[in-house]
Formats: structure tokens, C-alpha cells, sequence
């Protein structure tokens, strides 16, 4: 197997991984990112609608994604699509390896992001793909003048009602509690919207369908009582978890699997750094990602003038 030798290597493209690429070729550091699709952008690309991105109100996710993308190719980041299939984090010189090839440095930053939550209910995965959807803008379009559901209370489950609303006949957005932790503003533009219902304290119980998704067993956690609700689609938007299966017992993590690091992205192992949605933390938009690669990078940089 070929061994690449490297001063940093950036696992994952997303808005974290692309901007350690973009301040890594500033700071003259010999960078790879490693990306497993052959396309960056990480969940951007699953977003209809950045309006909270600054500089780019309303801006979709997919021509954030390519501007970001086409900064780092403006500096010559050399990307390569691969599976990482094993990280070796301890000692001096990091090992990653893909299905390709095996990378050496001694800097690896961790961007590996997020991916979708599930309900664990009867049905979701048999029907995935047959109505069952954790992305509207992927696979809104197949429900063109039909009913679904979203199910959810944060933004990104209003954002894909708000979305759907344009497309479908009817969209009732599903959440198990009595209020939205969604932003105002996407919370008044979900009033607004007449083909839109909210089912307050609902559970989704069950997904019914033989060939394709055709109704939802729902149950109300407030007084028990049980509906059905006929629909073709749903759309579930409970959150993520982290993708960092990959590097469990090497670094600290939470409970929840986020890799434990502060605003400088240093984890619990020296030279390794955590960026983006896999880092413990408040809040994780595209603006703190692109702030965590850069404050990777600053860390590897400042590392280095201490060791000259």
C-alpha cells in the first residue's frame, strides 16, 4: 500500500473540513482532505435555504458548498475521494487509512460531521427510500402534490416543512412537544404557510405502508389517545449523531459520542483536532464550523513555531 506523507490531514469536507484546507494552504502546509463522496459541501449540500450564513442571506446549501469548494481549489487543496477505513492516532506521526491508500502526518483534523437520527420505529427502515426520507431537498420533489409529514421541532425540520409546503398538497409537521425550538424567524414564515399543520405532543409510533410509506400511527404523550394519519411521505428531522465510530477509545468523547475539544480544537490526543458538528458543543452551524477548521489550523501553526 502506498504511505503519503503529509503535514496535516483533513478528514471530511464540510464547511470545517474546507476551511482547515483553505487556512492550511495559507499557512504553506502540505494538506490532504480525505472526503468519501466525491463531492464536499457536507450536509449543506442537503439544505434548500442558507439565510443565516454571513454575507450570503438566502443563499441554497449546494452554491455555498461550490463557492467553498472552489476557494480551496483556487489554492491548489489537494482532495481525495476515499473511505477511511482505519485512523491510527497515537504517537508522534498519525496513520489514516482508506480503501486506497494510507496517509501519514503528523496533524489530523477530525470532520467527519454528522449524519441523521432515527426514530427506531416499526417500519422507518424497511420504508427508507419507499417514503421514508431524511432529506427534503434530496427527495422532496417525488412528492409533488401529495401529503406528508415532517417530524421534528428544530430548524431544520421547519426549514424542510417550509420547503415541502411549495411542493406538497398538504404538509403536517409532527412534535412531541408544545413549542418549536426552531428560530423566530422560521417560525413566523411557518405561520404564513396555509398548507402547513402542527400536530403539538405527538410521537410518531409506527410507519404503515406495504410497497411505500401510506400513514403514520401517532400517539399524543400528553393524554395518550392514538390517530392515524394517512400520508406518502415522511420526512425525519430529530437531530444527528456524530461520525466518529472511527475513533472511539482513542479520544475523549461525551456521552452522546462528541469528540471532546475547545475553541482551539485540540482533543485529549496531542496533534489531533476535532472541527465542525463532531466537536462537543452549543451550537453548530456553518459559521462555527468554518471557525473550527480555521482554529485548527491556528493550533497546528502555533504548535509548530514552538517546537522550531
Amino acid at each position: 500500500m502506498v504511505i503519503n506523507m503529509y503535514d496535516v490531514i483533513i478528514i471530511g469536507s464540510g464547511p470545517a473540513g474546507l476551511s482547515a484546507a483553505v487556512y492550511a494552504r495559507r499557512a504553506s502546509l502540505k494538506a490532504v482532505v480525505l472526503e468519501e463522496a466525491p463531492f464536499s459541501g457536507g450536509q449543506m449540500l442537503n439544505t434548500y435555504e442558507v439565510d443565516n450564513y454571513l454575507g450570503f442571506p438566502g443563499i441554497s446549501g449546494m452554491e455555498l458548498a461550490a463557492k467553498m469548494r472552489a476557494h480551496a481549489d483556487q489554492l491548489h487543496v489537494e482532495f481525495v475521494t476515499a473511505k477511511v477505513t482505519e485512523a491510527s492516532l497515537t504517537g508522534s506521526v498519525k496513520k489514516v487509512r482508506t480503501d486506497r491508500e494510507e496517509y501519514e502526518a503528523p496533524h489530523v483534523i477530525i470532520a467527519t460531521g454528522a449524519q441523521h437520527a432515527s426514530l427506531h420505529v416499526a417500519g422507518e427502515e424497511r420504508l427508507t427510500g419507499k417514503g421514508v426520507s431524511y432529506c427534503a431537498t434530496c427527495d422532496g420533489a417525488f412528492f409533488k402534490n401529495k401529503s406528508v409529514a415532517v417530524v421534528g421541532g428544530g430548524d431544520v425540520a421547519v426549514e424542510d416543512a417550509l420547503y415541502l409546503a411549495r411542493i406538497c398538497n398538504k404538509v403536517v409537521l409532527i412534535h412531541r412537544r408544545d413549542q418549536l425550538r426552531a428560530a423566530g424567524s422560521l417560525k413566523e414564515r411557518l405561520s404564513e404557510e396555509k398548507n402547513v399543520e402542527l400536530y403539538w405532543n405527538h410521537v410518531v409510533e409506527e410507519i404503515a405502508g406495504e410497497a411505500s410509506v401510506e400513514s403514520l400511527a401517532l400517539r399524543n404523550v400528553i393524554n395518550g389517545e392514538k390517530t392515524t394519519l394517512p400520508v406518502q411521505g415522511i420526512f425525519i428531522a430529530v437531530g444527528n449523531r456524530p461520525r466518529t465510530e472511527l475513533f472511539t477509545g482513542q479520544i475523549d468523547a461525551d456521552a452522546s459520542g462528541y469528540l471532546i475539544a475547545g475553541e482551539d480544537g485540540k482533543t485529549s490526543v496531542d496533534g489531533v483536532y476535532a472541527a465542525g458538528d463532531v466537536r462537543a458543543g452549543h451550537l453548530r452551524q456553518i459559521i462555527t464550523a468554518a471557525a473550527d477548521g480555521a482554529n485548527c489550523i491556528n493550533s497546528i501553526v502555533e504548535r509548530l513555531s514552538h517546537a522550531q
